[in-house]
């Protein structure tokens, strides 16, 4: 396997969380809740997000100690080891809240505000 450098990663974490909240648009959480599809896309790119965090060194995760590194994978690994419920509040509130802010640390970080 090879092993992609931190700034890959991060770019990785950038794109997929926009992506994310491309496809929510202006949806609500009552249409994120009776939309099964909505639902899997959106798990699956916040999984790949926390999947992109867990392969940051350590090095870098300690220099960057702004980001939720441990609430980033462990939302991965309750995404796959839960894969069978959705918790649509908390999927939610990582949608409103979580998404937008990481966003705008790994611009800050990664330094453009561009898409990737």
């Amino acid at each position: 396997m090879t092993r992609h450098s931190d700034d890959v990663y991060l770019r990785h974490m950038l794109s997929h969380a926009r992506e994310a909240l491309e496809i929510l648009g202006e949806q609500s959480q009552e249409d994120l809740s009776h939309s099964r599809v909505l639902q899997l896309a959106l798990l699956h790119l916040i999984e790949i997000v926390g999947e992109a965090a867990s392969r940051i060194s350590p090095a870098t995760r300690s220099k960057l100690e702004q980001f939720p590194w441990r609430g980033m994978i462990g939302m991965r690994n309750r995404i796959i080891h839960g894969y069978s419920t959705v918790n649509i509040p908390v999927l939610w509130d990582t949608l409103e809240h979580d998404l937008p802010e990481l966003i705008e640390k790994l611009e800050v970080c990664i330094g453009t505000d561009e898409e990737q």
